[in-house]
């Protein structure tokens, strides 16, 4: 937005900022965070704190670096505020799991390591953050944050202290923290009807579950080789063992079929169960693919578990280059009008990936010295 088109929605601006005036003690972080939420919206190429000072006509950046590294004011609460926005959100609003990379050249910054990095397409030196934005037919915004510290940083007491980890985290997997934070979203009442993510949250079967026993509809993608069963199949419920110890673990019956991999599933399937629906508008036209829909049994343990969607994405150009995803939609959802999730599920990512851009996310020590992923501008 040009300057003129922030004065001209002053008053709302400034009704929307006063929401978070409890949050600073000091009239000067106050100021301050007026003027970064100004910058955060000024048009221009980054989001530093150099480029949003001279956006702003502040004669240099030390208001903001201060804001942002030295001022006392709570990141959680403001996070709660921003979910709390009577005008936010939509019913059938779609959240959206997913990380990101931060590459790094040191060693010290909290949870860093070679690992995969999305940023970088490849392993690096890095920091991960696991991120919940949100989607509706009208936008996309930025929900909440998780700074992901791998075991190894866990384990190693001097390291962590050097890095200000907060004594009582542990280590979580990015499954684990996707589920932190769309819990706290449900807690303030963030309307969402769908959840989705890539194959790192839908391989988990504990967030499919807990997604599901909150009354939310998840398509999520899973590993080529995800097991499942075309349909139920007999189980005993308890048995003896070898030695003779009766077990309370179901295991499948004498007789029953075993699992397949959902690529199995999805070759098996005849050339009229795909259908070719574009997903969105790219670049050179409507993004299109194949896709085809079959009911099968997820696994739960060792035995078949709720049953579900397992939906099948084809490239048009590569019939080689399939996707496949698992949902817990209605078994009667028609094609035509299942929501934007399931047929979108690109098209929710990439918005999600904006979303992350948009305010220049960073890793860095909280305002309140708390070590986490925050939505600031470097320096």
């Amino acid at each position: 937005m040009s300057p003129i088109e922030i004065d001209q929605y002053a008053a709302e601006f400034e009704a929307f900022q006063a929401r978070f005036a409890r949050l600073f003690v000091r009239s000067e972080p106050r100021e301050a965070a007026a003027q970064y939420l100004r910058g955060l919206l000024a048009a221009v190429s980054h989001k530093n704190c150099w480029q949003m000072a001279e956006a702003t006509g502040a004669r240099d950046p030390q208001s903001l670096q201060r804001l942002l590294f030295g001022a006392l004011w709570d990141v959680e609460e403001a996070r709660d505020e921003l979910q709390d926005f009577e005008h936010f959100g939509q019913n059938d609003g779609i959240g959206i799991v997913d990380e990101t990379g931060f590459l790094k050249k040191g060693t010290k910054s909290a949870g860093v390591k070679r690992q995969y990095c999305g940023t970088a397409g490849k392993i690096e030196n890095c920091q991960v953050g696991v991120f919940l934005t949100y989607c509706t037919g009208r936008s996309y915004t930025f929900l909440d944050r998780r700074l992901y510290l791998p075991q190894e940083w866990c384990q190693d007491p001097a390291r962590r202290q050097a890095a200000h980890v907060p004594e009582e985290v542990s280590f979580q997997t990015k499954a684990q923290l996707a589920a932190q934070m769309l819990a706290h979203a449900w807690t303030r009442n963030v309307p969402m009807e769908w959840v989705t993510g890539n194959e790192i949250y839908g391989d988990d079967a504990h967030l499919r579950d807990l997604i599901a026993a909150a009354g939310k509809k998840y398509v999520l993608a899973v590993a080529a080789n995800m097991p499942v069963w075309r349909e139920a199949q007999p189980v005993v419920a308890s048995f003896k063992g070898k030695t003779g110890r009766s077990r309370k673990k179901p295991r499948l019956a004498p007789g029953a079929v075993g699992r397949e991999a959902v690529a199995v599933v999805v070759a098996a399937l005849p050339p009229a169960a795909w259908q070719r629906l574009a997903v969105g508008q790219g670049e050179k036209g409507p993004r299109t693919y194949d896709w085809a829909a079959v009911r099968i049994r997820e696994k739960r343990g060792t035995v078949p578990g709720p049953e579900s969607w397992l939906l099948a994405r084809r490239s048009v150009s590569d019939p080689t280059e399939l996707a496949y995803y698992l949902s817990n939609a209605p078994a009667d959802t028609p094609w035509r009008r299942w929501p934007r999730s399931p047929v979108r599920v690109g098209a929710s990512r990439r918005r999600s990936k904006r979303a992350k851009a948009k305010p220049a996310l960073t890793s860095m020590r909280s305002a309140t010295g708390a070590v986490g992923i925050g939505t600031l501008p470097s320096p």
